[in-house]
């Protein structure tokens, strides 16, 4: 009898811790929001969140895209993009495997839909990197919970020109094409409701810490999940 009532009180016990685990899994599934970060190439995106996962180590998860550009120095297949031709990914739309897509430049490129769930359901902040009509594609998937949009701006199109010259990549045709995308991705960030936060990339340290700021309750709570 006596030992009857030790195995009941154990397995009361790890009931209760199951259904508290289970209550933690389904707070982080349903109250972190993904990252939709937004702003035209040479706007200082990548470096923000470099900042962000090194000072955060396991709170983020970073949804790696798809493309069909070919890779440019240093560039690892799986980490800056996963790199398919042309064929595979008009397999993948027909597959309604993007969450979204677009072409620039002559490349496609697109989010998976799979990564996002996969990062969301692992408990850490799930964050993509998506040019303007991207951001749109997302709004109108209906997505849930709603993504955070933050849109990363350059301080004026001709600083954003100086530092495209910079790198060193850029044909005059593509220059311009990223300039005339940039002028369009400016001009719908003032647009009411576009974006949650707008952060203008004159001073990289004072950027990092507003985008730190914003993101503080929800690392906060990642960091808090991860303790438990």
């Amino acid at each position: 009898m006596l030992f009857c009532i030790r195995l009941t009180s154990i397995l009361v016990r790890s009931a209760q811790s199951c259904s508290r685990c289970a209550r933690s899994l389904k707070t982080m599934n349903t109250e972190l929001r993904a990252i939709v970060m937004s702003g035209p190439s040479g706007g200082g995106k990548s470096t923000l969140l470099n900042k962000l996962f090194a000072e955060f180590p396991g709170c983020f998860a970073f949804s790696v895209s798809h493309t069909t550009r070919k890779p440019r120095p240093g560039e690892e297949n799986g980490v800056a993009y996963h790199f398919v031709t042309h064929e595979k990914f008009k397999e993948l739309i027909q597959k309604n495997a993007f969450l979204e897509h677009a072409e620039f430049s002559g490349n496609m490129y697109g989010t998976s839909l799979q990564s996002v769930k996969d990062i969301s359901q692992s408990g850490k902040l799930c964050v993509l990197d998506v040019e303007i009509n991207g951001v749109k594609s997302i709004k109108k998937s209906g997505l849930t919970p709603a993504p955070r949009y933050i849109f990363i701006a350059p301080p004026s199109l001709e600083v954003l020109k100086q530092r495209l010259l910079a790198r060193n990549t850029e044909t005059e045709e593509s220059l311009q094409k990223r300039l005339d995308t940039a002028e369009e991705a400016l001009n719908y960030s003032k647009e009411k409701g576009a974006y949650d936060h707008v952060i203008e990339n004159n001073d990289l340290d004072i950027a990092y810490e507003k985008l730190k700021g914003i993101l503080f309750e929800d690392i906060k709570k990642v960091q808090d999940n991860l303790r438990k």
